[in-house]
């Protein structure tokens, strides 16, 4: 599997692009982004993530919804990193309006890495609309398109 390669390569933390703090923090890395969309990764780790302890103890794995909302985050830190709010992370405000056509195709366990390809199809005060795909080792895991409340505290 190919990713694809975005003209602005950043490297950052999602911690200095995003607002989020963890345990609600999903993104470690924001790799690239630009105009047309971003990509980012995130490792899951019974460490950081306490919901594996009671989200099937016996065979952990990632709820669906934490999916969508780490991909949706690397969006997130893309939108920010391109200026498209024009503030800091900590200003920025971008909020899950609708979520849809979301499959979820082969569960995510403890250890693995989620890479997320986000495709921005819109985005425009006060909505954004964007395709997310999640990858684990090359192959995909889920996808959806979300939209999602833009603004600026």
């Amino acid at each position: 599997m190919e990713l694809p390669e975005f003209k602005n390569v950043y490297n950052k933390s999602g911690e200095s692009l995003l607002p989020h703090r963890p345990p609600f923090l999903f993104v470690d890395t924001l790799i690239s982004s630009d105009e047309t969309g971003a990509l980012g990764e995130y490792t899951f780790t019974a460490e950081k993530n306490d919901f594996f302890k009671g989200h099937f103890p016996d065979y952990p794995v990632v709820p669906g919804v934490v999916l969508v909302e780490a991909m949706a985050q690397v969006a997130g830190a893309g939108i920010v990193a391109n200026g498209f709010l024009g503030g800091e992370g900590k200003e920025a405000t971008f909020l899950l309006a609708a979520i849809e056509d979301a499959r979820f195709r082969k569960p995510v366990r403890p250890g693995d890495k989620l890479v997320t390809v986000a495709e921005f199809v819109r985005v425009r005060k006060p909505l954004a609309m964007m395709k997310l795909k999640g990858y684990v080792d090359g192959s995909l895991v889920c996808d959806c398109s979300v939209k999602c409340m833009l603004g600026e505290k």
